[in-house]
């Protein structure tokens, strides 16, 4: 449970409302990170581009080695969704 207040797909409306119905469509689900995002729907947008670049983006990183990079600092940032979620794209 985060500490932020959040707004979760089933209280989300406008906007909101379409991105987490685009996002279960691709992903299957939401994300707590992502929740908490969803107060600046903009600014969650914002996110998702830099997130993009940053694990799709051609360079001298591979994918997997993004994902494994992303599961050690989600592991010390203590946040067990963040290395679940990062843990089931490297499968």
């Amino acid at each position: 449970m985060a500490w932020i207040e959040s707004i979760d797909e089933a209280h989300a409306e406008g906007a909101l409302a379409a991105f987490y119905v685009d996002l279960r469509a691709r992903r299957g689900h939401s994300t707590p990170i992502l929740e908490v995002q969803g107060l600046d729907p903009a600014a969650l947008q914002q996110h998702l581009v830099l997130y993009s670049h940053l694990m799709f983006a051609p360079g001298g990183v591979s994918r997997d080695e993004r994902e494994i990079i992303a599961v050690a600092v989600s592991a010390a940032n203590g946040c067990g969704d963040c290395v679940r979620e990062h843990l089931e794209r490297l499968q």
